[in-house]
Parts: C-alpha cells; structure tokens; sequence
C-alpha cells in the first residue's frame, strides 16, 4: 500500500497559505507544517492550526517530511531549493523557478548529484479555460488554426510587494507569462521559430509590468501571449482562429462561444453601408451559413498534482513537470527581455 506522503511548506504568504489549504484536501499527502522568516507569519499558521517549524533546519530534519514545497520570493528560490534537496526532500519551486537559465542548471545540478527530485509548480497547466481552449485546438473542429491569443488583462498594476522590484524577480513576464508561455508549450507541443516581443513599464519603471509577445511556429501558427496590468476593459482570455471558424473564451470562467462555416454562400455577399461607403469584404455572412456552438466544459482537479507527486515519493510516477520542460520556459522568458531590449525578432 503507498504510504500518505508528508509535506513540508517553505513560506506562509499568498501562495504558501494556499498550498497549506490544498493540502489539507488530499488524503494521499499530510501537511507535516509550515517555516516562515518572518514571525508573525509563523504565529499565523499556528493560529489556523497549522504546526510551524523554529527554523529551516528543523524543518529539514524532520524525517517525516518526504516534499518540501518553496514558496518565496523568486530570487530566494536557488539557496532554499537546493538545502532541501541536499536533505533528501523531493523539492518543489513555485513559478518561476528561477530568474535564469544558468541558475536552474545550478538546481538541476545538485539534483543530479543529491538525486533527490526537483520540480516545479506549473499549477496553471489546470485552469479550465486553457484545458478548453487547447481542446478547441486539438479537436479541429476549427479547421486549420492559424492564430491563437493568450491573455490575462488586470486593471490594478503590480502588486505592492516583491513583484514590483527586480532584485525579487519582479514583473509580468516571470509572473504571469511563465503560466501562458507553459500553457502554450502543453498547447503546442514544440518550440516557436520567432518571438518579438515589447514590454510595458506603465505604473512601475523597475520591472514590466506588461508585455506583448508574437510567437510564430514552423506549420505558420502564429500565438500571441500577452499580460496586462493597466487594462480597465479586458480583451477575450483566449481567441482561437482557423479557416473554418473562431472561438473566443471570454474568461476564466469559460463564457464565450464557438462559430464555425457549416455552409459556402450562395450568392455575392451584399454590402454594408458605412458612413463613409460600402464594403462587401466586412459584411457578415448569413445566418444559414454559419453555426454557433457552445464551448465544451472539461472536468479539472489541481490536486492532481500533489497526487502525482505522493506517487512520485512513492516511486509509482515521474513527475508531471520536468526539467527540459523548465529549461524551455526559461529560454522563452529570456528570449522575450532580448527581443524587447534589442527591438528585433529573436530566433530560436
């Protein structure tokens, strides 16, 4: 019988107490407790039941936890990382995992030489927006896709702590675009040829705190992620494109549509009057023409992925996100700063 995986979490802020929770809905995992820098956050995990270590090293050296999950800042990420796999722990970096690729190749690294299993939190891999907007992809019901939009669009800046500085790791692209850039790897299943990509700097001069990038694929797919942070009205999360038809995901909760060509007209279109003339190229088609289809919903479950890791402990799975997949990630985020800085197509 696999034994109940123990789990240790490094960090009580927004993601380390959610991490706290989520664990505490799965009977394959036990939350062993907390360690936090800082006191007061201590004493809050302690006040919501939750044990908190005195220190890192206690932490590590309770033999009943098996995961060590890191949810720091971003800058922090390496140092804690790497002591816990030194500890034996399967230790898992939230997003990003790291502020470049020669550090992740550190982290690789003593992975490698303590074999202890590093991973990574891609918990946006089960947002049902995406899981739709990929199985429009993957279905053809759209004909040949050839352009597809990602966005997230906010209207309150960057958040007023760590993510708005770059010795932190800050901004938008290492915040949110490691999700979409993740999102569009599962989706596509390959590298992009090209990216040109701009940045933002519209509340904050430090960090971005928006950016757009054009990715263009060997089949001429283009995808366009993008992140903003000043937006009062938000474009459509997700715009998919093929010959036969579009759909549109309006949101996270998965509002939208699917339209699709059922039929050729049969006559020349007839133009539409505008107050400057007619245009027969933007009048729509007839109604017998086309279809409208809801969107499909998809049954998710983020617990699937501790689930994975306690069979990971367990030695029944590998793990969900792996190491070259990391290694992609970083290479697209750096690419996107050097596209941006340099203002030219960044080749891959």
């Amino acid at each position: 019988m696999s034994k109940i995986v123990g789990v240790a979490v490094v960090g009580y802020g927004g993601m380390g107490g959610w991490h706290t929770r989520t664990l505490q809905q799965i009977p394959e995992v036990k939350l062993m407790g907390v360690y936090d820098i800082l006191p007061e956050r201590n004493k809050a995990a302690e006040e919501a039941g939750i044990h908190a270590y005195s220190s890192f090293e206690e932490l590590l050296a309770d033999p009943q936890v098996d995961v060590v999950t890191v949810a720091i800042p971003n800058d922090a990420h390496r140092d804690v990382c790497i002591q816990a796999m030194e500890a034996g722990k399967l230790t898992i970096s939230e997003k990003p995992v790291t502020m470049s690729s020669e550090i992740l190749e550190e982290m690789i690294s003593a992975s490698n030489r303590t074999g202890s299993v590093f991973t990574v939190h891609q918990n946006r891999r089960w947002d049902e927006d995406y899981l739709v907007a990929r199985h429009i992809y993957e279905s053809g019901m759209l004909g040949r896709v050839f352009a597809i939009q990602s966005r997230v669009h906010g209207s309150r800046g960057i958040p007023g702590d760590w993510r708005n500085t770059k010795e932190h790791g800050g901004g938008m692209v290492l915040d949110w675009g490691v999700h979409l850039l993740d999102q569009m790897n599962q989706m596509m299943g390959r590298m992009p040829k090209t990216v040109y990509a701009t940045l933002s700097n519209v509340t904050n001069e430090e960090v971005d705190d928006g950016f757009t990038a054009t990715f263009t694929y060997d089949n001429g797919l283009v995808f366009t992620v993008e992140v903003g942070t000043s937006n009062f009205i938000n474009l459509p999360r997700w715009y998919v494109e093929g010959l036969n038809g579009t759909a549109v995901i309006e949101d996270f909760k998965v509002n939208g549509k699917i339209v699709i060509a059922t039929a050729d007209e049969e006559h020349d279109a007839v133009p539409i009057v505008t107050a400057a003339g007619l245009t027969k190229t933007m009048a729509p088609r007839t109604p017998e023409t086309i279809s409208e289809l809801p969107l499909p919903r998809i049954d998710t479950d983020i617990k699937d992925y501790y689930r994975n890791i306690a069979k990971v402990v367990n030695g029944e799975a590998d793990p969900i996100v792996t190491h070259d997949q990391q290694r992609e990630l970083m290479r697209l985020m750096e690419a996107i700063f050097e596209s941006a800085e340099k203002n030219q197509v960044v080749t891959f």
